[in-house]
């Protein structure tokens, strides 16, 4: 007994203490630079598009030369090899000529160095696939433009969830206190015989309970400032505190109609279909032939690293792959698929763009019409409560009706900042759907 009752000691003297570390200030705009300097997925994003702008320079070689350069060593008794080391050495004389030698040479040794150029000319295909590798990279720039204003609202979101926590606990504390209050009351009420123990009984629960909704209170404010760390990418586990206080944020401008296709995230599907029908037709591209141009210069010697012999190719080649079993029909094919694809795809995507459009409005409508009733509400049960404390402390209401009362004027508190929240979330909702 004495062990769960030290147990619950230390629990209860552990929660004010963790409630009580410091608090750090901090208004939207300080989360939201952190947020663009640190957040994860902004990061991850920018690698996206680092990652496209690679595969769009990786296209450049459509137009610039292949230059590799390489010394290679043999020795070789192989009449043909050795007669032609000799030959690339320029040191053939009469003597090479005899049938004996040539059928049956001595060991022959030969270095070359070889400098090899490979130019493009005319590569259709080529020139489609460096189309759709930077369609694709301007698809990733939007994307990344999206990412950006995504956080931004969820910055937004974050924010006011924690203004609301803080509310939520300010409610709580100030019902907390009246709770305490109507129980001392209650306590010389019963003292002076003018209630019944369970009267009394009922203040205490009521008490019992507002304490733990203030808990809980305060966890959420724990959970709020955790969740913005983590926008932030920040490990410490502080405990944020809201520069501003959740208001009504008014909205008076026009909400559209229609979903926006120039929307970055919309503008960047256009662009992926488009990548996709390039692609299409550079595959298609593939069975026209290709021009190259291509070079060496050579150096030989039968000493390493040494060039006492040299000579050049120039030369073009016009290539035409006229069968490759049915690789390119299946590519040509699988590129067509893709490209249907996303034009569905993007089709849908906007189709559910406009519902989640006019699923917000509906609810920006709704939470509207609720902020003024639940603010009206909220007065009203104010009042009620007022009214019915006067009654108790003069004996003329009920211990029931008070707490009743009470309750009920709490709760209409929590659902007019509810409704705020409702109200300001909504309207930031539609501002990110409808930003271009």
């Amino acid at each position: 007994m004495n062990r769960l009752y030290s147990t619950a000691i230390v629990f209860l003297s552990f929660v004010p203490m963790f409630w009580g570390q410091e608090l750090v200030s901090i208004n939207k705009t300080e989360v939201w630079n952190k947020v663009s300097e640190n957040n994860q997925t902004l990061k991850i994003s920018v690698e996206d598009f680092n990652e496209a702008r690679a595969d769009y320079r990786q296209t450049n070689a459509i137009f610039l030369p292949n230059i590799t350069v390489s010394h290679t060593g043999i020795t070789t008794t192989n009449p043909l090899m050795a007669f032609g080391s000799k030959l690339n050495q320029a040191i053939l004389t009469q003597a090479d000529f005899n049938p004996a030698l040539l059928n049956n040479p001595e060991q022959t040794q030969n270095f070359a160095t070889l400098v090899e150029v490979k130019q493009p000319l005319i590569n259709i295909d080529g020139f489609l696939q460096r189309k759709a590798a930077k369609s694709k990279m301007k698809a990733m720039t939007l994307q990344t433009l999206r990412a950006s204003d995504y956080l931004m609202f969820e910055v937004d979101k974050a924010y006011m969830q924690l203004q609301l926590a803080y509310k939520a606990v300010d409610v709580l504390e100030k019902a907390l206190k009246a709770a305490e209050s109507n129980k001392q009351l209650a306590d010389n009420s019963f003292k002076q015989g003018y209630l019944q123990r369970a009267d009394v009984l009922a203040v205490e629960v009521r008490v019992t309970e507002v304490k733990n909704q203030l808990q809980l209170a305060k966890s959420n404010v724990e959970n709020a400032s955790n969740y913005l760390s983590f926008l932030m990418n920040d490990t410490s586990n502080t405990i944020y505190k809201p520069a501003n206080d959740l208001l009504v944020d008014n909205f008076n401008g026009e909400v559209t109609a229609q979903i926006s296709k120039e929307r970055s995230d919309i503008k960047a599907m256009e662009l992926a279909s488009s990548a996709y029908e390039t692609m299409h037709k550079a595959d298609k591209m593939t069975f026209l032939p290709s021009l190259n141009a291509f070079g060496s210069y050579e150096l030989y010697d039968d000493q390493i690293f040494q060039g006492g012999a040299n000579g050049y190719v120039v030369g073009a080649q016009l290539s035409w792959t006229i069968l490759d079993g049915t690789k390119r029909f299946g590519k040509a094919q699988k590129s067509r698929a893709e490209y249907e694809k996303s034009k569905l795809q993007y089709e849908q995507y906007v189709s559910q763009s406009q519902l989640e459009l006019n699923k917000a409005k509906r609810m920006f409508a709704d939470a509207k019409n609720k902020l003024d009733l639940s603010q009206l509400a909220m007065e009203q049960s104010q009042e009620s409560l007022r009214i019915r404390t006067n009654r108790f402390e003069e004996g003329l209401e009920k211990t029931s009706d008070l707490l009743m009362a009470e309750t009920q004027f709490a709760q209409k508190q929590l659902e007019y900042y509810q409704t705020i929240f409702e109200y300001n979330y909504a309207k930031a909702y539609l501002q990110f759907l409808t930003k271009a």
